[in-house]
């Protein structure tokens, strides 16, 4: 079982990390600081003399990105595949998985590419995640052999009590908590960011902002998503003066082909390059940030009740990024790590793994392989509504959750022969279970959030997931700054005495589940994650059982038909999931509604090949497809 340790916070300052190398044999993350500082040298040269260079305008490919006669940035074109070597980039915009691309040209390792990637999506997608919102790094370090992760959740108020979604007793309906200041986390991305790159980083922050900060500046074309996610927030967007003037052109949503700017935006960035994080946790920025939440920007007219938040400037001046322990499970002789709490990623792909194990899938038929899917899924998601929590602040059972004993007792409950079980199931009792009362809370399957997966020349790995929450979070953008706040705090229970219930300083349980495989010899086999709420978790289990059990390609490993149970009598589906395989799981017993509205998951991910080749893959289709690039691509 391959292992992994825990990194110390600030270990560079403290001259704990090993020296950085820069042969190509595995020097990994930790390469020379010299070698950067020369890239650097000579990037600041040719930009001066030529002007700094667009994200996209590097991109490998026929789809290189270019500008307009008014400076726009336009896009490489999408391919939801490449093959090839030297590195790879895999997100759900063209744009963002350009910029990734071109911090790995310029010399970058995973960690670099993956924090310009994400900050462009914080521009091109800026409905799904943000600076304005947190997520989890999983990272694998080649030369050290090990992978670490990285939780950078929101967190709520040292003043939230564990009433604050009560109100008379009842609980505040979703709508209103969402969209209001109650709801917003202290962000954690770019907190995220510096102990990411304190660690691991080889260029500096304001470099990896760059590309992302010119496009914001000079713009970038509209397309169909950016449309329909603009005006699935129209009426929320209208009702707050800054979300108005940041997102939408005279008061509609812009229209698809056009040219869209957020300079306000390219402003903050410019600000966190020059100042750093601190800029962000102390300065003018969290200033803003905290008048937002505080008094939200409602427009004259609105009618809507907008409560105001509990968050002060010592809540984001105390904020931290942690190192946090990733959970770890065997699979058919694969090693496969997640994301531990609070996201509930790890432990539920896991269990569900281990009861999986009980099984020879490969020898199924289809509707036998999706019908364990469907029972595995409901017993590990029972689990998790009554165990996961913040670590910090509940007693999370992960090594009883994640034992094999557990998971064959569990395995117990699916009925021989095959037939659906009666749902919900009730949660079991791992080993090291709190005895503490603590009853089922439900899983939502809605929400929105970004996934991307890196890796360069040196072999490292880096999976990330962050999210404002919502599809535009809580609505509601910081006045001047260009980016959305999250509804992060809706992730709690609104119950007082639950694992997930409010508490000051607390980070709300997560579904985010980045992921990454290594293969029988210790090698990374994959890396991949997904958007989707509660659904990251059954897609990622998917996923996961196609590529290793059904020998699935990475690409058709994605694009195969989804369905999931979030242990509920029902069981959600897409439509293309075969008419057959829908007749036999309903033989079997299970409730098989109409197919879902939308598409289930949004995956993308990076399958390592023999001899050092890379597949990157992403969505073909879903939500209009992904992208993926590759540093020295294959020829036709």
């Amino acid at each position: 079982m391959r292992g992994y340790r825990l990194p110390h916070h600030r270990r560079v300052e403290e001259d704990l990390a090993p020296s950085r190398g820069t042969d190509m044999s595995g020097s990994a993350l930790r390469r020379g600081r010299l070698l950067a500082l020369l890239v650097m040298a000579l990037t600041l040269v040719v930009a001066l003399a030529v002007g700094a260079s667009p994200a996209g305008a590097h991109g490998k490919g026929d789809g290189d990105g270019d500008k307009d006669d008014h400076g726009a940035v336009h896009p490489p074109d999408k391919q939801s595949v490449a093959t090839g070597y030297g590195g790879a980039v895999t997100t759900l915009d063209p744009y963002a998985t350009a910029a990734g691309l071109e911090v790995l040209e310029k010399g970058g390792n995973a960690v670099d590419a993956a924090i310009a990637a994400s900050a462009m999506l914080g521009v091109t997608r800026p409905y799904d995640g943000s600076i304005g919102g947190g997520g989890f790094f999983l990272i694998y370090d080649a030369e050290e052999d090990e992978v670490a992760s990285i939780d950078a959740r929101e967190t709520a108020p040292l003043a939230t009590p564990p009433t604050v979604f009560l109100e008379n007793g009842q609980p505040i309906p979703y709508d209103e908590r969402r969209v209001s200041g109650l709801s917003q986390g202290v962000p954690g991305l770019v907190a995220g960011w510096e102990l990411a790159l304190e660690e691991y980083g080889t260029m500096p922050l304001h470099k990896l902002l760059q590309p992302a900060r010119v496009v914001a500046e000079r713009g970038f074309v509209v397309d169909a998503e950016y449309v329909d996610r603009t005006e699935d927030n129209l009426e929320i967007f209208r009702d707050f003066t800054s979300s108005t003037e940041t997102f939408l052109v005279d008061g509609a949503a812009p229209e698809e082909g056009s040219i869209f700017r957020n300079p306000d935006l390219a402003r903050t960035y410019k600000l966190i390059s020059r100042e750093g994080p601190d800029a962000f946790y102390e300065g003018e920025i969290a200033e803003a940030i905290v008048d937002t939440v505080q008094e939200p920007p409602v427009a004259e007219g609105a009618t809507r009740n907008v409560r105001p938040g509990l968050m002060e400037l010592e809540d984001l001046d105390d904020y931290e990024a942690k190192w946090r322990e990733p959970t770890e499970v065997d699979y058919r002789d694969h090693t496969v790590f997640g994301m531990g709490p609070p996201s509930s990623g790890g432990t539920t792909v896991g269990e569900a793994l281990n009861i999986l194990e009980g099984y020879e899938l490969s020898e199924l038929p289809e509707h036998d392989v999706l019908h364990l899917l469907v029972e595995a899924e409901a017993l590990a998601f029972a689990d998790r509504g009554k165990y996961l929590g913040d670590p910090d602040f509940v007693d999370v059972p992960v090594e009883g959750l994640l034992s094999q004993e557990f998971a064959d007792e569990r395995r117990e409950l699916i009925l021989e022969p095959f037939a659906a079980t009666e749902k919900p199931v009730p949660a079991g009792t791992p080993e090291g279970a709190p005895d503490d009362g603590v009853v089922l809370a439900s899983a939502a399957a809605s929400g929105s959030t970004m996934h991307l997966t890196t890796t360069d020349r040196w072999g490292n790995v880096v999976a990330l997931t962050f999210t404002i929450e919502e599809i535009g979070g809580s609505g509601i953008a910081v006045d001047g700054y260009g980016f959305l706040l999250n509804n992060e705090l809706t992730d709690f229970a609104t119950d007082p005495g639950l694992a997930n219930s409010p508490d000051g300083g607390k980070r709300p349980r997560s579904s985010i589940s980045p992921t990454i495989v290594l293969d029988p010899d210790g090698e990374p086999f994959a890396a991949y994650g997904s958007p989707g709420g509660a659904t990251i978790i059954t897609t990622v289990l998917q996923v996961t059982v196609n590529l290793i059990d059904l020998d699935m390609a990475l690409p058709d490993a994605i694009a195969a038909p989804r369905l999931n149970n979030l242990n509920s009598e029902n069981t959600n589906f897409e439509a293309s999931l075969p008419v057959a395989a829908q007749e036999a799981l309903k033989a079997y017993g299970h409730n098989l509604p109409a197919p879902t509205e939308d598409p289930i998951g949004n995956v993308n991910g990076i399958e390592f090949l023999d001899d050092d080749g890379l597949l990157g893959a992403a969505e073909p289709t879903r939500f209009g497809g992904g992208s993926a690039l590759v540093l020295e691509p294959w020829a036709d």
